[in-house]
């Protein structure tokens, strides 16, 4: 007689403590940033220096998107559990140190900027490992499930964390906001420490492939691989892949459409219809209410049938309320069209997420988060001029209709990759 075992069933993601610790040490950490920019752009502005102030505010972009692909080298070298407590513990110790100075003396624009260099370079370090970490934590079953919480958590931690901020410099000034970012970052290490890192099977690469410990990963290889060998090997697994290939164009040209529409955009976009700061308020909230019922859905449901396919008609169905947004003449119904923007982008961008951990080799998942994130911090910045620009010289409609064709030509583009379209997420 032959016995069939019985698998047992999967714990959902939002009753796994495991998940839950992640899932507390990232929202801690998301809050804990919200605050620092805020005390970050406060103190800025006390130096009196417009120019100084504009400096500040954008020198930590320029180590995140140099460094960020490094970033995912040393997640699939060290771990990305090591490098994600590593990197919170120096945003820790950066954001108290700073409080400590600003007790002492006044904020100069080259203290600000030191530190905001520092700040990014230590984020570039955190954000592939911190992405890489859901498949190690649960099975693959659950990943979609905790995009979903993922998004929730971030979009909670926006809402929760410009207001926190904002009492804590009204209360006590940026040193105490700025002691109250780095308390967060230092809330996150226990729970990070208590972590249990799952083994994942994988196959030993000839360059620095790792196989899955009971805590780490261990570096296997006959020579030791040098971190550009590293590097070329993840973006060439990545160009070859039958998936991740097209996902990263998706993710490139979508985020290329989007962001600048949603932040400089609007900005602009109030301003000629009169809309006012209020108005571009709720415009903002429609899209992040969105963007949180995408990610409660995917929480919830934990799976969505081809999935491929479904993010792929989202990002086209997002791309269309982009452009409609710029022609629509009251704030409620713009606000209501942003919610719909939010909730389609929002749901393309957790199945995304969701089917870039389940398909990547966890070799190679640190390098890969790192050329996906890469996408979304680099172009955000470099989008804001161009955007800026191309308003001056053609008006908001126009450019919002270039914005949306941009965007959807990912949700296109990733259709006619057959493999896309058919990719399922684990049952």
């Amino acid at each position: 007689m032959t016995v069939t075992a019985v698998r047992a069933p999967e714990r959902p993601a939002h009753r796994d403590p495991n998940v839950l610790r992640w899932l507390g040490a990232y929202t801690a950490s998301m809050v804990g940033d919200s605050i620092y920019f805020m005390a970050l752009a406060w103190a800025a502005a006390r130096t009196g220096s417009a120019s100084g102030t504009g400096l500040v505010l954008a020198a930590g972009s320029i180590p995140r998107a140099l460094l960020m692909l490094g970033g995912g080298v040393l997640a699939d070298r060290l771990g990305p559990r090591r490098v994600v407590i590593g990197s919170d513990a120096a945003r820790a110790v950066l954001v108290l140190g700073l409080a400590a100075i600003l007790v002492l003396t006044a904020p100069t624009v080259g203290v600000l900027v030191a530190i905001a260099l520092l700040f990014g370079a230590v984020d570039a370090l955190f954000l592939p490992a911190v992405g890489a970490l859901p498949p190690r934590i649960s099975s693959p079953g659950q990943l979609a499930r905790i995009q979903g919480l993922r998004g929730l958590a971030a979009r909670g931690a926006s809402i929760v964390g410009a207001p926190l901020g904002g009492v804590a410099v009204a209360t006590g000034g940026p040193v105490l906001a700025f002691a109250t970012a780095g308390a967060l970052f230092a809330l996150s290490l226990p729970l990070l420490l208590g972590l249990r890192i799952r083994p994942l099977p994988g196959p030993v690469t000839k360059h620095g492939g790792t196989v899955a410990g009971d805590h780490e990963e261990r570096t296997v290889a006959e020579e030791k691989p040098t971190a550009r060998r590293d590097l070329v090997d993840g973006l060439r697994y990545i160009r070859r892949h039958p998936l991740l290939g097209p996902l990263m164009i998706v993710i490139g040209l979508s985020e290329l459409g989007f962001v600048g529409p949603l932040n400089l955009g609007l900005i602009l976009l109030s301003e000629q219809r009169g809309w006012g700061a209020a108005g571009m308020g709720w415009i903002v909230a429609g899209f992040a209410s969105g963007a949180a019922g995408a990610a409660l859905l995917i929480a919830v449901r934990g799976r969505v049938p081809r999935a491929g396919l479904v993010m792929c008609l989202t990002v086209l169905v997002g791309a269309t309320g982009i452009a409609a947004v710029a022609q629509i003449p009251s704030v409620p119904l713009a606000a209501a069209t942003a919610a719909v923007v939010g909730l389609f982008i929002g749901l393309a961008g957790a199945l995304c997420g969701a089917l870039v951990q389940t398909v990547a080799d966890p070799a190679y998942l640190g390098r890969v988060t790192s050329v996906s994130t890469l996408f979304t911090y680099a172009l955000i910045p470099l989008s804001y001029p161009a955007t800026g620009a191309a308003i001056a010289l053609w008006g908001t409609g126009p450019v919002y209709a270039v914005s949306a064709a941009v965007c959807a030509a990912g949700g296109a583009v990733g259709l006619t990759f057959t493999a896309l379209r058919r990719a399922e997420l684990p049952r």
